[in-house]
């Protein structure tokens, strides 16, 4: 059943996600993802009327912090800025991972 998923459209997905495999690395891919389908299709065939819908690994509510920005201390600001490889006025600047030049025509 791991027919279900082409070496193609994990190719494509990789391409999307900005990965290279090598053709072994696209095969083994291919197959394991196919693999996890096939599980999920397993899943499909179970009984489960009746069963209640699962929104939490535990029983345990509001376990996260309300999410609201903090200033943090200078000393910690600084601290942080001398780990980064480039910052600007107190941000981190990170590589351009989407190029809006990047729209699929050649």
């Amino acid at each position: 059943m791991a027919s279900k998923i082409t070496a193609q459209e994990v190719e494509h997905v990789a391409e999307l996600a900005k990965l290279e495999f090598s053709k072994d690395e696209l095969a083994e891919f291919t197959t394991q993802l196919g693999s996890i389908i096939d599980m999920f299709e397993d899943l499909t065939e179970e009984h489960t009327e009746g069963v209640e819908p699962m929104t939490s690994a535990t029983d345990r509510v509001n376990v996260m912090r309300e999410d609201k920005a903090v200033k943090a201390p200078k000393e910690e600001t600084d601290a942080l800025l001398k780990n980064v490889p480039d910052e600007d006025g107190g941000y981190i600047r990170v590589p351009v991972i989407i190029d809006e030049s990047e729209d699929g025509e050649e």
